[in-house]
């Protein structure tokens, strides 16, 4: 078995695991709500501080990073205005396809990360997801204010919500950590270590519970140019941009995982808020959930 299929199989395993799990109401109740809560408020956070204050990554690695992630999303955006040209679909299903073609979902990236990369790559991946994150949410809320949005958006509101992000909280406080050496305590590392043990395989179950596949009506066009865009050409995009700004080894590795991820759960909610296209974006990341399942193991074997 491929060393990258072997690394990725516990983690599809998790999601689905999670999905049949939730399917037979078990432990019952609103269990995975909740548990998705402690996740995203408590695992990962603590998870970040701890991987991230134990890296030593050369200072240089902070600016690549977000050269990399800004010259992708621009990129990205910029195709996907030339796609919406041709197609000329309605605001609230473009708003769907931008998501599902731009977005990622950050628990199955850092699971990935950490798998396949080691301690490092999880620390580069989650410096990546503490830039992309807010540059994001600013994209999208930007595009669903042209194109699909029925309310204002406050500026006031986006700027306290990337803030507040326990995933940005997490890696900030993790890089001061690392940037100053302060070094864990043993007694608040015998806190973290477990919690950080727990924050993956609790997370990847999570993403499987919020699997919806009844919202899976067959492949419509927006489905397939989004999907297509996300699972496949962006990866591919990612190591041409790399390329040309002279950039290789594990942050280039890092950012084609990124590239080649599903888009994130999240994504539904923004597009019922906002105006988009909610049933098809439900349909686009459960889709590219189980599509990511073989098309993931693909693009790293090609790409990296």
């Amino acid at each position: 078995m491929p060393v990258v299929v072997q690394a990725l199989f516990p983690v599809f395993v998790l999601i689905m695991l999670g999905h049949v799990l939730r399917r037979l109401n078990f432990p019952g109740g609103d269990f995975w709500p909740e548990a998705e809560r402690f996740t995203y408020y408590i695992l990962f956070p603590a998870m970040l501080v701890f991987k991230l204050g134990q890296a030593r990554l050369p200072a240089s690695a902070y600016a690549d990073t977000a050269l990399l992630i800004v010259a992708m999303l621009l990129a990205m955006t910029a195709v996907l205005v030339a796609v919406q040209l041709f197609w000329r679909w309605s605001g609230p299903v473009f708003s769907s396809v931008y998501q599902g073609a731009i977005r990622f979902n950050s628990y199955v990236g850092l699971a990935a990360g950490g798998m396949l990369l080691g301690d490092d790559g999880l620390s580069l991946t989650a410096i990546a997801v503490a830039i992309m994150v807010p540059l994001l949410n600013l994209l999208c809320i930007l595009m669903f204010s042209l194109v699909a949005g029925q309310d204002k958006v406050s500026v006031v509101q986006v700027l306290r919500a990337i803030v507040t992000n326990p995933l940005i909280v997490g890696s900030v406080l993790g890089v001061f950590w690392s940037w100053f050496q302060i070094g864990f305590h043993p007694l608040l590392a015998g806190i973290l270590a477990p919690l950080s043990n727990l924050a993956l395989p609790m997370g990847l179950m999570t993403v499987g519970a919020g699997l919806q596949l009844s919202a899976l009506r067959g492949a419509s066009a927006p489905f397939l140019v989004s999907s297509g865009l996300r699972l496949l050409a962006f990866p591919a995009m990612v190591v041409g941009l790399a390329w040309a700004l002279g950039m290789s080894g594990l942050l280039v590795q890092v950012a084609v995982l990124l590239a080649a991820l599903p888009t994130a759960t999240s994504a539904y909610i923004l597009a019922r808020q906002l105006g988009g296209d909610a049933p098809l974006m439900a349909g686009i990341i459960s889709g590219q959930t189980l599509l990511a399942m073989v098309t993931i193991p693909l693009m790293l074997s090609l790409f990296w």
